[in-house]
């Protein structure tokens, strides 16, 4: 594997690393494909180092492993960040933001709750039934939050300022060096109108740049998915071509 920044890992890590190959399995974006994902495992001594420099060459976090797609002869799965500093909020993004004007963001320890749980639950049945999360019981999730070797929070979403104020959104993110990497994000399916899942998203960006980071990395972006197409609206968006990144064009 080549990463676009080795020299950051401490001397000696790169060539310590050990990757793997998943078999193949039914691609859960494009029909009648297979994917096949390159990892590697994160508990390691200076996981942190190794983990911004993987995810600066288009690696995920799933638990304590560090995965990225190695499907033969298809590269349709493409990294993706918004560049905090250049990014343009719409009129839209500002309506979504002013209907969520009531919700306080609290980052809180990479700590499952029951609460969480429960909205996770309610989530997953509404958007993603019959998705590989739909079985998960509360003691997959705590494994899910708390296998983490890495720096990552949850940031929670209260309709309030009290901390017993109702939970309507969370997400699962890793802070990098440079920026946030959202794991997984849920909310209140009740709430379409909030346009929650968005808000979530535009807070991180605001988050990120309050803080002087220069990116949010939203996971991999599938042209001709529709699970995918909402990422494009996040303008400008950085794509990872090859071992560099780049703005991604209008005509891709």
């Amino acid at each position: 594997m080549k990463f676009t920044d080795s020299h950051l890992l401490p001397a000696g890590l790169e060539r310590s690393l050990r990757f793997y190959v998943t078999n193949p399995s039914p691609c859960p974006y494009l029909p009648d494909r297979k994917e096949r994902k390159a990892f590697t495992n994160l508990a390691i001594p200076e996981a942190d180092a190794v983990h911004n420099v993987l995810s600066q060459s288009g690696f995920r976090r799933s638990q304590s492993i560090a995965y990225r797609p190695a499907c033969l002869r298809c590269s349709a799965c493409r990294s993706v960040r918004v560049p905090t500093r250049e990014f343009d909020v719409s009129r839209n993004d500002r309506k979504v933001i002013a209907r969520n004007a009531s919700l306080v963001r609290r980052p809180v320890a990479s700590q499952a709750t029951r609460e969480q749980f429960r909205l996770l639950k309610s989530y997953v049945k509404t958007r993603h039934d019959n998705g590989g999360m739909s079985e998960m019981t509360y003691r997959d999730y705590v494994a899910m939050v708390g296998g983490s070797p890495v720096q990552s929070l949850i940031f929670e979403y209260r309709d309030g300022p009290d901390e017993t104020a109702p939970l309507v959104a969370a997400s699962i993110t890793d802070v990098l060096r440079d920026g946030f990497s959202m794991v997984y994000t849920f909310f209140d399916p009740e709430k379409d109108a909030r346009s929650l899942g968005h808000y979530v998203i535009l807070d991180h960006i605001r988050h990120a740049q309050e803080m002087g980071l220069p990116h949010v990395y939203l996971g991999y972006w599938v042209k001709g998915s529709p699970k995918m197409a909402y990422k494009r609206r996040y303008q400008p968006l950085e794509v990872l071509d090859g071992d560099r990144w780049r703005l991604l064009r209008d005509d891709e």
